[in-house]
């Protein structure tokens, strides 16, 4: 009965259909043994595409690399750790080009996750520079990491990666922002810069400024300039991605590189590393459901999950 309800949920690539049958097993280098499949409907033969389909490096490599890079190794050590373990490594552009690809995949799965957290969230910018090596507009750009944290969780809610600091910026961040959280959110504390209230006032409206003071949300604005301190939980979370990006000495290439790269330490903090403060991963606070989905390789768990939701 079991062998059964495998076969009706695998589905032809080609024409869609469950009229499939196995049909022995296709071998290669970097996955080993897979099932084929033949497709009754349109007579072709399939093996599932995962989202690991058609590369030359196993899963267990490829998260390895990605694991690494998040801890703070650069793509050429990972290169040279390689060549110690695997006869056929791949070259630092590979890695990097994992590093691009995988973690925009599990991003377009986080981003959609609902959320537990506190009445607070805060929100502030980080400033990078991003070096242009096209041949028309050489030199330094200067660009922004926006981010929101739960003080509670520790779970980086929403971040982006922008070419410039504006209320069209911060807007998309608190948009997502909202839709992870929905009514959970009652105080955002952020800095003195002028579009945070006007952004906040937008997506979750202030409540000094509703009809009815009582509605919305409060702004909490903390001005450092005249003493007073920012909030711990953000400064630390700035304080670590410093620490990974300064072996970048500045990004290279494009803002959706630079946004990917980032999206990925988004997601090493919220999901892989464990937090002192709290002992355990953040995730583990603000979605308790998903611990059990994932395994002890939780980025090839995450690839995994995102894939599914893409079927």
């Amino acid at each position: 009965m079991k062998h059964k309800q495998e076969q009706q949920k695998t589905k032809c690539p080609h024409c869609k259909s469950e009229e499939v049958v196995k049909r022995g097993l296709f071998e290669t280098k970097a996955h080993g043994k897979q099932q084929r499949f033949f497709c009754k409907k349109c007579l072709k033969k399939f093996i599932v595409r995962t989202a690991f389909y058609r590369m030359r490096n196993n899963e267990k490599k490829i998260t390895l690399c990605l694991d690494l890079f998040y801890k703070g190794v650069s793509t050429r050590k990972v290169q040279e750790h390689l060549q110690m373990f695997y006869p056929h490594n791949s070259s630092w552009v590979s890695i990097y080009s994992w590093v691009i690809k995988y973690s925009k995949m599990i991003g377009n799965f986080t981003d959609k996750l609902k959320i537990n957290v506190g009445s607070e969230m805060q929100i502030d910018e980080v400033e990078y520079h991003r070096r242009i090596s096209h041949k028309a507009h050489k030199g330094v750009e200067k660009n922004w990491f926006i981010d929101s944290v739960d003080p509670d969780t520790k779970f980086l809610i929403a971040s982006d990666y922008v070419r410039n600091r504006d209320l069209k910026e911060v807007k998309k961040v608190l948009i997502l922002a909202k839709s992870k959280t929905e009514k959970q959110i009652s105080i955002i504390t952020s800095d003195g810069w002028l579009a945070y209230p006007r952004a906040i006032q937008k997506i979750f409206t202030i409540k000094e400024k509703s009809n009815s003071k009582t509605f919305g949300v409060i702004h909490n604005k903390v001005n450092a300039s005249k003493g007073e301190g920012f909030n711990h939980p953000i400064e630390r979370l700035h304080n670590n991605l410093r620490a990974r990006t300064k072996i970048f000495r500045g990004f290279h290439g494009s803002v959706d590189s630079a946004r990917a790269i980032l999206k990925g330490f988004e997601i090493s903090y919220n999901f892989i590393i464990k937090h002192q403060a709290i002992n355990c991963c953040p995730y583990e606070l603000a979605i308790p459901e998903l611990k059990e989905k994932l395994e002890l390789n939780k980025w090839l768990s995450l690839i995994k999950l995102a894939q599914q939701q893409t079927i």
